[in-house]
């Protein structure tokens, strides 16, 4: 059975080093390595191919000239990396998001001229959410190109940070600000943020996807259905069938079957795409999950690749 996962990072050394220590995730060369070693890993946990992304969160932080030429260097790093190894690898786009305008160039040269199957954006830009008006260009080029944008956590607005968490030592404060918590309910926040705003009114042919199976969204989709269905009449659709619509989820370093089960049974087979979350999490844990998931043939085969083959039209 193919095997794809699609939210797989990367970097270059000099943006990693851009971010303040304190933000680092320390995981190693393999960061930094889209090639021998890499592979190595994925044919050892049977992976046929990653969909790449840069893991550069910090390029939405940097002033506007400095994000577009980051953007572009890792962009071409990347589609360097695809053409050595075409079977194996594909391309999500860094977009300068600063520069609005220039993040809609960037997406359109990637998608057109170097082939990359959409885009990822790490949440909020310097405090400020995909609804805002300023951005919508980008989503309606994503609409146009009709590629996906992945929907990546970061770390919440610095006043947010402070008033959660500015108070606890600092490793606990990265971890609960991070990925042990306020990563995925931020993400999940910030979708509902972009459904309750009317974006996917304004563009209803927009495709979304979130990691770490569904960002706390399948769990607690009734209740925000129950509540928002109050404050939400200017809407053309309930809320639920925005999210069960325009968004896909992936399995990124999730790897345990209570949540893969509830997000079967809001989501469906149909919108869950295998992912690992490499090289944050082991490509042997992501397989050794995949392996043991309760499923008829049928619908592993849709998670493995069936589902991101027909998103990303691969």
């Amino acid at each position: 059975m193919r095997l794809i996962a699609i939210e797989e990072h990367f970097n270059l050394p000099e943006i990693v080093e851009a971010v303040p220590q304190a933000e680092r995730t320390q995981v190693g060369p393999a960061l930094y390595d889209i090639d021998d070693d890499r592979l190595a890993s994925m044919d050892s946990a049977g992976i046929d191919v990653q969909v790449l992304s840069s893991s550069s969160t910090s390029v939405q932080y940097f002033e506007p000239a400095r994000s577009v030429s980051l953007a572009r260097k890792v962009n071409d790093h990347l589609a360097e990396a695809v053409a050595r190894h075409p079977d194996r690898f594909y391309g999500f786009a860094t977009l300068p998001m600063p520069d609005p305008g220039a993040a809609v160039v960037e997406l359109e040269r990637c998608v057109t001229e170097l082939g990359f199957k959409g885009a990822m954006i790490h949440g909020h830009t310097n405090g400020r959410f995909l609804d805002q008006k300023d951005f919508w260009p980008v989503l309606e080029a994503a609409e146009a190109l009709d590629v996906p944008i992945y929907l990546h956590p970061t770390f919440p607005p610095k006043p947010v940070y402070d008033s959660y968490y500015g108070d606890l030592d600092p490793p606990l404060a990265f971890a609960l600000s991070g990925s042990a918590w306020g990563w995925h309910v931020d993400a999940g926040m910030h979708v509902l943020r972009l459904v309750v705003t009317g974006v996917f009114d304004r563009f209803p042919r927009l495709k979304l996807v979130v990691g770490h199976m569904g960002e706390a969204l399948p769990f607690n989709l009734a209740r925000s259905q129950n509540v928002l269905g109050r404050v939400t009449g200017h809407l053309d659709r309930k809320v639920s069938e925005y999210l069960l619509e325009n968004v896909w989820i992936t399995t990124s370093a999730y790897f345990t079957i209570p949540p893969l089960l509830c997000a079967l049974m809001v989501f469906g087979a149909d919108r869950i795409i295998f992912s690992v979350d490499y090289p944050y999490a082991s490509n042997e844990a992501g397989r050794k999950f995949f392996d043991q998931i309760p499923l008829s043939p049928a619908d592993r085969e849709k998670i493995a690749h069936g589902n991101v083959e027909a998103l990303l039209k691969l």
